[in-house]
């Protein structure tokens, strides 16, 4: 069975069999096609019309689905790594472990976000951006910028405290769990990170950048958490809702999952704590 584990709990050989197996994906290509796919569905992904990553209930499932297939993809290159998870309620700063030179490298420099130390720095040469969003082909990281901080520990409990998981118009005006987490409302938890780590990660081509697995792993977590917390309120909308997946519906781009396949997760993997 597959753990995640917290990124601040790994060993040296375990994150390195990480960015190993990452880097291969990117040399064999793999990699660049899970950007690709991330980046068509931010862009289709709208509040008025069909709605599956993003701005939706299956945000969570989905984004499980994808995270799985990435999981898989690196356990093809190394039977031994799993996922890890930023919990970024903990790890709220720059000079956090994940962003030292032996793991994800840290920020970028100020003239264009250019991130220089690292395995994913430019300066390697293993690292180049190939979906990109202008003609950079530099990762790019702003960690912080502009005084920015990361969710705390009670902004992310006011929000696992919410009973219900979505309810109408199902997209980013939403009331309810999913949406808060997703963080189109109230005090904005998944995408609050996106825009402080910055660079790629603001951006719908934001799995350029490694910490995207990390992040989603967290908040894949966080879904866990609270179906444990509510075991009585399910995955909503359950059936007849036009432009969103419903529970039993399937969710594109893959032809065999729904939302309801996708409520345990322990069927493929449990976390560390």
């Amino acid at each position: 069975m597959t753990v995640r584990k917290n990124q601040s709990a790994l060993t040296t050989d375990e994150k390195r069999r990480f960015v190993a197996a990452l880097m291969e994906l990117k040399r064999n290509g793999r990699y660049d096609e899970f950007v690709t796919t991330h980046n068509a569905f931010i862009v289709s992904d709208t509040d008025d019309g069909e709605r599956t990553g993003h701005r939706s209930p299956s945000f969570l499932p989905w984004h499980r689905r994808f995270l799985l297939e990435f999981e898989r993809a690196l356990q093809s290159v190394d039977a031994s790594v799993a996922l890890p998870y930023w919990d970024w309620t903990v790890d709220r700063s720059p000079r956090a472990s994940l962003w030292a030179p032996d793991f994800l490298g840290g920020t970028g420099r100020d003239r264009d976000g250019r991130v220089s130390d690292g395995p994913f720095a430019a300066a390697g040469g293993n690292w180049q951006i190939n979906v990109r969003v202008d003609g950079r082909t530099f990762l790019r990281r702003s960690l912080g910028a502009g005084g920015r901080q990361l969710p705390t520990a009670a902004e992310v409990e006011s929000v696992m405290s919410m009973p219900t998981y979505d309810m109408a118009p199902w997209n980013s005006a939403s009331d309810g769990f999913r949406n808060h987490l997703e963080g189109w409302r109230g005090v904005n938890l998944h995408n609050r990170v996106h825009v402080w780590v910055g660079g790629h990660m603001a951006t719908g081509a934001s799995p350029n950048d490694p910490v995207f697995w990390l992040h989603h792993a967290y908040i894949d977590k966080l879904w866990a958490d609270w179906q444990r917390r509510h075991p009585g309120s399910g995955y909503l909308p359950v059936a007849g809702t036009p432009n969103v997946i419903d529970l039993n519906e399937t969710m594109r781009p893959w032809h065999d999952t729904s939302p309801a396949d996708l409520l345990d997760h322990t069927a493929h993997y449990t976390f560390d704590a």
